[in-house]
């Protein structure tokens, strides 16, 4: 089925030759409701609120509930680019709408949160490219809630210098921007971005002196010796924080499944990873590039000898990470 409004494109009529692939029995979470996530599902449903969280219907929404964490998705349901790993449709956006940002602030207060994680799509058919919404959404959230972190995802912005630096100006604890694949394949996973390009958002962002952020999905025809190279393109280019996942497949009209990483493979990613030199690592088949994320944020802090600010010293405190590989064996050892 193609979205509405448009025809499946050649590359998503093969894409659906293939059938959904049957997953491992690594691949599932456990539902663990603990009382903040109650509280919040209450909140969240009285208020009307929306978040990514929810309407992806992410597997890890009790363990970050529970640590009053969300991600809110701004800039509309339509992007104006297409990865054939990602299940947000490609099209014509709405006009902008620029009461978004005073709303997800808002919903961060309503919420209580401690850590907040924003990304959003491409939005290539404004002037800006979306930077002043991204760029907003930051100030107000950091406005009506002293304290509470941002993370901010965003898109490549064509790495146009200025677009980037009213994004920076507004300080997001972390920014992060997702390379997602290898070189080799990037083209036909990510055909509108670059990974030189996406490199080079990283290394602005890192020489602007903000923590950075990426992430890698596996299991879209890479090989592990490709990811080594990838976590050292990445951490040369100045990324503090690398997240590694397992790629699942969204509809039949998305990238097939190439392979099913094993739980131990993750560990050695994580491993490499953290042998690199990256301050913050988190890999396994269920991490998400927002999993976790203010524990990882507080890492980083401290391996650059940083200190949190006194409103944030609470991110120290997370507990354990269950989508963790080294945990996610340990469980499957019982």
């Amino acid at each position: 089925m193609a979205p509405e409004g448009r025809k499946l494109l050649r590359l998503e009529i093969r894409n659906a030759e293939t059938p959904i692939e049957r997953k491992p029995n690594w691949i599932k979470t456990r539902a663990k409701m603990g009382p903040e996530y109650s509280e919040l599902k209450s909140l969240v449903k009285r208020e009307g609120l929306h978040t990514v969280c929810e309407e992806a219907c992410c597997p890890n929404i009790y363990e970050c509930w529970e640590d009053r964490e969300a991600t809110f998705l701004i800039g509309g349901q339509q992007c104006t680019r297409r990865c054939d790993f990602c299940q947000i449709d490609t099209g014509k956006p709405n006009d902008l709408d620029r009461d978004e940002p005073r709303r997800v602030a808002e919903s961060v207060q309503a919420m209580g949160l401690r850590y907040s994680t924003i990304t959003g799509v491409a939005r290539d058919d404004l002037p800006d490219g979306g930077a002043w919404l991204y760029a907003e959404t930051v100030r107000l959230i950091h406005q009506l809630n002293p304290g509470t972190g941002v993370e901010l995802l965003i898109p490549d912005f064509n790495a146009k210098p200025d677009q980037l630096a009213e994004v920076f100006s507004t300080r997001p604890e972390v920014l992060a921007h997702n390379v997602e694949t290898v070189p080799r394949i990037f083209k036909r996973i990510r055909p509108a971005f670059r990974y030189q390009r996406s490199l080079d958002v990283i290394t602005a962002a890192r020489e602007d002196n903000l923590v950075t952020k990426s992430n890698l999905i596996l299991g879209m025809g890479e090989t592990p010796d490709e990811v080594t190279q990838a976590l050292h393109d990445l951490h040369d280019a100045g990324c503090d924080i690398i997240t590694i996942t397992q790629y699942l497949r969204p509809s039949p009209r998305h990238h097939p499944v190439e392979r099913w990483v094993k739980p131990e493979e993750f560990v050695e990613h994580s491993t490499t990873a953290e042998e690199i030199g990256f301050a913050g690592v988190m890999a396994g088949p269920l991490v998400r590039s927002s999993y976790r994320a203010g524990r990882l944020y507080a890492q980083a802090m401290a391996h650059h000898g940083r200190e949190l600010p006194a409103g944030q010293a609470h991110l120290t405190e997370s507990g354990d990470a269950s989508q963790e590989a080294s945990s996610l064996m340990a469980r499957l050892a019982h």
